[in-house]
Formats: structure tokens, sequence, C-alpha cells
């Protein structure tokens, strides 16, 4: 299911991209449906043999999810679906496994429009239900599905994200001086990478910053920041401060041009109220950027020993994070040496190949098609 597969750029399509990527790549014999809303995305996957596309026009997404996704499984004959995202068709004709991204919308609720809190309340529990199986992207978020779905432990299992390679790979300084002058990006750049909404803490960072990067010259670039819904108030808070001209908005830019700004960047700074996983800060790490973020649920998870950790609720904390790692060297080069040594844990092959035997333990009689 990839009724999301052309939505804005963000972790989940990066994630959904690449763990189908990744999947292909492991040639098991296994044939793909790939089921698009949308269908300007036939031929996505260049004729590749393993994969047979199909667009199902739907006026609603519930209607896509629930009428037109049950007839393609009768119609193409498969055995399993498997949706990257969180939705599923309730009586689907086949077993279903799904991915869940994180449940900020139970930790907390009040960061979510009422449409979605009623989605939430009444769907998303007959989803966990009915799968076969859900895979969830941190050991936290598989905490909270038991906790907050009550599902058993045996139907939720932790498959880690993946980082591209692309932030592994050293870039030339003339690749670098390119996205310098692009950007017209000064020496020394205070990172933010990502879509903005509540969860983010957007508003707290940047009073944090306000404090410790403008005395220093040091500007704050946003890459990402799509206006969506609750945040409208969010995006003024460097103009309500007089700040305005030391944040930089790039919007959302390709991983090759990101890549190149965590190798310039003196650090990421995601001090979220609300993370699953994370994949700025798998990113940043890969590139060698040391990484400011929040102390609690995925981020410390993942980036514990390995990141400067501060309390998302406190803009003293984060302060004093951000101006610890532009004032000590000996911290940064630390923290780049942890970072690089803990990302190597999460690949993409990897992820496919738990990913893929969940799947196969869901199907009937081990197929999955």
């Amino acid at each position: 299911m990839l009724r999301h597969y052309d939505q804005h750029m963000g972790g989940v399509r990066v994630y959904t991209r690449k763990l189908l990527q990744a999947l292909l790549e492991l040639r098991t014999g296994h044939e793909f449906v790939f089921l698009y809303r949308n269908p300007a995305l036939l031929g996505s996957h260049g004729g590749d043999p393993q994969v047979q596309e199909v667009a199902l026009p739907a006026r609603s997404f519930l209607g896509w999810d629930q009428v037109a996704v049950p007839q393609a499984v009768r119609r193409y004959g498969i055995d399993l679906l498997f949706n990257p995202k969180y939705s599923i068709p309730l009586r689907a004709g086949c077993p279903t496994v799904w991915v869940c991204h994180g449940l900020d919308w139970y930790v907390m609720p009040w960061a979510s429009r009422f449409v979605d809190r009623l989605s939430h309340r009444f769907l998303v529990p007959r989803y966990a239900s009915e799968a076969a199986a859900i895979i969830a992207v941190s050991e936290v978020t598989r905490q909270h599905v038991m906790q907050y779905l009550r599902v058993p432990p045996d139907r939720v299992v932790t498959v880690y994200s993946g980082v591209d390679d692309v932030f592994r790979r050293p870039l030339d300084e003339a690749r670098l001086r390119a996205v310098r002058a692009k950007h017209s990006l000064p020496e020394r750049f205070l990172l933010y990478a990502g879509a903005i909404y509540p969860p983010k803490n957007f508003t707290r960072l940047v009073r944090a910053y306000a404090r410790v990067g403008p005395s220093r010259g040091i500007p704050l670039v946003v890459a990402g920041g799509e206006n969506r819904f609750l945040s409208e108030g969010e995006l003024q808070e460097p103009a309500a401060l007089g700040i305005e001209d030391s944040v930089r908005w790039l919007g959302w830019v390709e991983q090759e041009e990101l890549a190149a700004l965590y190798a310039l960047a003196d650090a990421l700074l995601l001090p979220s109220l609300f993370e699953s996983c994370g994949l700025p800060v798998l990113e940043a790490m890969a590139s060698g950027c040391p990484v400011v973020t929040a102390d609690r649920y995925g981020t410390k998870e993942l980036a514990e020993g390995a990141a400067v950790l501060v309390d998302p609720e406190s803009v003293d904390a984060i302060a004093a994070g951000i101006g610890r790692v532009l004032d000590d060297r000996g911290l940064r080069e630390t923290l780049i040496a942890a970072g690089r040594e803990r990302s190597r844990e999460f690949q993409w092959r990897r992820c496919a190949v738990e990913t893929l035997r969940v799947l196969e333990r869901a199907a009937p009689q081990g197929r999955a098609r």
C-alpha cells in the first residue's frame, strides 16, 4: 500500500522509498504488487521484473484504503498486504502488516487536529487489532504500541531504519563549496532538518538558539520547515524575537544536498518533544555532524552516548547544550567519532532483511506477494 508514496518529503517518505529499494535488491524471488493512488507513479520502478505497479482510483483516502485496496487484493491474488505507514483495510481478504512510525498522537494528543484525533481514537486501534504483525521503528515505539493499542508483545517487532550511504560518503571540497555558495552560507552555522509541527518543539528551539547563536554571528539554517497544521505561529517566532535575519529558510532539499549541509554545519539541532526514530539524527551522525537532541523517547534510544541530550521542555537546557557544542572543540570531536560509530548499526539492507522476515512469517504458508 503506497498511498503516501508521492507525499511531501519527510521521514516516512524517505523510509518507504529506501526500504522498498532495499527489499528489491535482496532478490528474494517474491513478487511485489505496488498499489498507488496516483497514476502518475506508474513506471516508477523501471520495469523491475519483481514489481507489478497498479494505480487504484478513489475519491477519498478512506475509500482507497477500505474499498479499492481489498478489491485489488482479490483481483491480483495478493497473499499479504504491507503498508509502510499505519492504515490497512479492516477487511483486507489476506493477512496485513503495517509500520508504526510513532504514537505521538497518544503521547501528546494536544498536538493533533481534532479530526485526526478521532481517526487515532477509533481507526488506529482497529488497524492494530486486525494486523497479523506491526513493525515498530524503535523499541520505545514498540512499547507504546503495546501500551496504547493493547497489542500482544508477540505481534509487535522492532526493526530499526537505515541510513542512506549518501550520508556516509566523504564529500569533496568542491561539492561543499558549491552548496555553501548556493545558499550563501557563512563558515559556521547551525542546522535544523525536517518538517515543523508541534512535536518538533520549534518554538523552544528558536528561543534557545536566540540566546547563543546571533551573538556569535552563527545563523540557524532550516532545511525543510514545511508549514504544517498547528504550527503557523511557530514559523513567526524568529521575527517575534527580532532575529529573523539570523534564520535562513532553505525549504526541502534533496538528500545529496542535505548530506553537504550536515557536513558543513556546526551541529544539528533536534530537541523534539517526541521522536520515534528521528532520521535526521542518524543522518547527521553518519555525516560527522554533532547532534543536540532530546533526552527522551526515540532520540535518547538512538543517540545516547553519541549526542548532547537535553531536556526539550527547558529553553535553558537547550541553549546550554547548543553552547557546549559551539564552544568545546574536544566535545565536538568526541561526538563526531561516537556518532559515526553509532550510525554504522543502522543499515537499510538489515532493515529490509528483518522486515522481510516479519512479512514471511505473517504470510499464509510462508508465501508473500
